[in-house]
């Protein structure tokens, strides 16, 4: 057989070869490592009282926290390209438990920024390197396997204010400490995770080969569409930050919910956001990621703009609908800018990953401060004007479009 037929058989023969019980091991992983570092927005309430918070002082928690995951994420995506190293996922995880452990004892404001920045440092080391496993066991299906890498990490978020409502309000803050054992947990996973990297990882779908296979855009126009693409992923963030925050409040102050009946609706627009998840990276693969993105940021706008003024169930209804559809576009975003730039896999997981945290932080903090200016009611009917910064789509180049012609 000659070269070029090899190379033409080769996408279809690693389309056949998703390693579904790795996608399953790292997702599970996600699941366990954001649902320890959910347990932190989950348990506002409880420090809001305990310790006489400010909203302000609320968001400078999830600015803290945020902050250090992100600033963090693209130097570590970009070393561990050049050099990597999965062995790191389990030490990333240390620094979680660690976080956790400083939360259960804290007694004082600072020692919950302590480890608040433990809790961002463990997600720093995690998400670069776990998404390149989840790339390399794709097969190809790129869309497909960041979105069940994603889910994992989507429904362990939804299950913090569960495990608040029924775990730690009726067992106090000291119960943070038992979830060390999830940590630990997902430490051995990660080991195994490192393991099979080394040793088979490595000759699935290397980045070179995908280069190969994405259409060369000029420097200009790929500089553009990340431009356009990190300010899609702030008007998503900034809006997220409003519900992980301060949905609970919102839910209190203005529907006089009671702190678990208020967790309880988070969790549900948590679960929501996974199967919006599940959803947007299968119909990326099928009809292309850029589609996805318009439908997800634009088609949430008429949604969040009638929130604020609605009742009860219909706040609910909507939150799930939101959820859904806003959800669904941020690993076609992960998988459309991994091949604008190929081969640097890593850098572009960090890069996105660690603006989310960052964009969540920083909407956490301002909002905070603007909600204790004015109420959580006006910072819901600011923030539903967010999507309308989904028309720069129009901006983004049709890589399937040339794919396809090339």
């Amino acid at each position: 057989m000659s070269q070029s037929t090899l190379a033409a058989t080769q996408p279809a023969a690693i389309a056949q070869a998703v390693a579904f019980p790795v996608l399953g091991a790292i997702s599970l992983c996600h699941l366990l490592n954001d649902m320890m570092q959910s347990l932190l927005p989950a348990i506002y309430p409880m420090l809001k009282g305990g310790f006489d918070l400010s909203f302000g002082q609320i968001g400078l928690l999830t600015l803290t926290y945020q902050s250090a995951a992100s600033l963090l994420q693209p130097l570590i995506g970009l070393y561990t390209d050049r050099r990597p190293k999965p062995y790191s996922l389990p030490f990333g995880m240390g620094f979680t438990l660690t976080g956790l452990l400083i939360l259960a004892r804290a007694d004082s404001f600072a020692w919950l920024i302590v480890g608040a920045a433990m809790l961002g440092i463990g997600s720093s080391i995690f998400h670069p390197e776990s998404s390149r496993i989840a790339r390399l066991a794709s097969g190809g299906r790129h869309g497909l396997a960041q979105s069940v890498f994603q889910v994992g990490g989507t429904f362990g978020q939804s299950l913090g204010p569960l495990l608040a409502a029924f775990v730690i309000l009726p067992h106090g803050r000291a119960s943070l400490a038992w979830f060390a054992l999830a940590a630990l947990g997902g430490m051995a996973i990660l080991t195994a995770l490192g393991r099979w990297y080394q040793t088979r990882g490595r000759t699935r779908t290397p980045a070179r080969s995908a280069a190969g296979r994405v259409s060369a855009l000029p420097r200009r126009q790929v500089s553009r569409a990340m431009a356009v693409l990190l300010t899609l992923m702030f008007s998503k963030f900034f809006y997220l930050a409003s519900i992980n925050s301060y949905y609970i409040f919102y839910l209190m102050d203005h529907f006089h919910l009671t702190t678990q009946d208020a967790q309880i609706c988070l969790f549900v627009f948590l679960a929501a956001s996974a199967v919006g998840i599940i959803v947007g990276g299968p119909i990326g693969d099928r009809f292309g990621r850029r589609r996805v993105i318009w439908g997800s940021i634009l088609g949430v706008l008429p949604f969040t703009l009638v929130l604020p003024y609605v009742g009860l169930a219909a706040t609910i209804g909507l939150s799930v609908v939101i959820g859904l559809v806003l959800s669904s576009a941020f690993s076609a975003i992960v998988v459309y800018a991994q091949e604008l730039m190929p081969g640097r896999v890593g850098m572009v997981s960090g890069m996105f990953f660690g603006f989310a945290f960052g964009m969540a932080g920083l909407g956490a903090a301002v909002l905070g401060a603007v909600a204790d200016w004015t109420s959580i009611e006006f910072v819901y009917r600011v923030c539903a004007f967010l999507p309308v910064l989904g028309m720069l789509t129009a901006l983004l180049p049709d890589i399937e479009a040339r794919r396809r012609v090339a």
